[in-house]
């Protein structure tokens, strides 16, 4: 197989995941493969002592086992359009588009209603801060910041290494995103032990996250105002990469978004992305979903020419 085919693959594992997303009943019954990913690395958080090469060493394990299991089942695909197929299929579990869109529109509707308990209570499903220190406008910022960061490390960066790497790709690359989640804080726990993983996972999005932040600024309905805000602001973010997608979303949506925010006990003094514009509202988690309705329809035309190729 080859980038075309592995294009195709990954279209295929959008328009599954677009029409039926990780159903309820199979999630009961299997779980999730992030979720297999996550167990393993959580025993070896238990049982590894808290040094940054053993640390190093269960990021190449993890990442190695989900990898290499991959490359053992696209070996084993039949060729052409059955291949493509069921890669899509296999492909299917690590797009989360779809459980995306619904996790940020269980915000927007009960902040539409004015329910600002049931707002918090949803945002608290997507991002780790406090969310009853959150207000309204703190509760749209939450789900937006979450909803741009989101695009690009859970669905543009997976499918990119898909369409690249075929299924070892995506895979390796979830099985990198889990690690940052779980393990690459800067915590007193993780600070050495996550410290190679959150490296791995800044140089794996590297491309996905300006890739991202290009796509939301070229189906805004303002690109030149998107691709400005990411210039001059992309760069405060206080990761390498969050920062492009966040910045173009706010440029291309006239919001400010980031700024300080309440983890725990601790306030963090986050710089303003696109600082002097107004606050988001509902109405505005409206319009980002729908930027990135489009987004996403993009991304599938991409795959599509790039699969026209074979």
């Amino acid at each position: 197989m080859n980038i075309p085919d592995f294009a195709l693959m990954m279209l295929v594992a959008m328009a599954i995941d677009l029409a039926i997303g990780w159903p309820a009943p199979l999630f009961r019954r299997i779980g999730h493969p992030v979720i297999w990913i996550g167990a393993l690395i959580a025993g070896l958080d238990r049982r590894l002592p808290r040094r940054r090469l053993a640390g190093a060493l269960a990021a190449m394990l993890v990442i190695g086992l989900a990898g290499g299991t991959a490359a053992v089942l696209q070996a084993a695909l039949p060729d052409g359009w059955p291949g493509i197929v069921i890669g899509g299929l296999l492909a299917w579990p690590l797009v989360a588009m779809r459980s995306l869109h619904d996790h940020v529109a269980a915000v927007a509707r009960p902040l539409a209603a004015g329910d600002l308990a049931g707002a918090r209570r949803a945002v608290s499903m997507i991002v780790g801060r406090d969310p009853e220190a959150l207000d309204a406008a703190g509760v749209a910022r939450a789900a937006l910041e979450s909803l741009a960061e989101n695009t690009s490390d859970g669905v543009v960066a997976p499918i990119f290494w898909g369409a690249v790497l075929g299924l070892p790709g995506i895979a390796a690359y979830k099985a990198i995103n889990t690690l940052d989640s779980m393990i690459g804080h800067r915590t007193p726990r993780h600070e050495a032990f996550g410290w190679a993983s959150a490296r791995i996972d800044d140089l794996v999005n590297l491309i996905p996250a300006r890739l991202s932040g290009l796509i939301f600024a070229l189906v805004s309905r303002a690109p030149l105002a998107a691709i400005r805000c990411m210039a001059r602001d992309a760069g405060h973010h206080r990761s390498p990469n969050a920062g492009w997608p966040e910045a173009a979303m706010a440029g291309a949506l006239h919001l400010r978004l980031s700024g300080p925010r309440v983890y725990g006990d601790r306030i963090a003094q986050e710089p303003w992305v696109n600082e002097g514009a107004p606050d988001p509202d509902a109405a505005d988690m409206r319009r980002a979903l729908a930027l990135y309705a489009r987004a996403m329809g993009v991304v599938a035309l991409l795959l599509a020419l790039v699969g026209l190729l074979r």
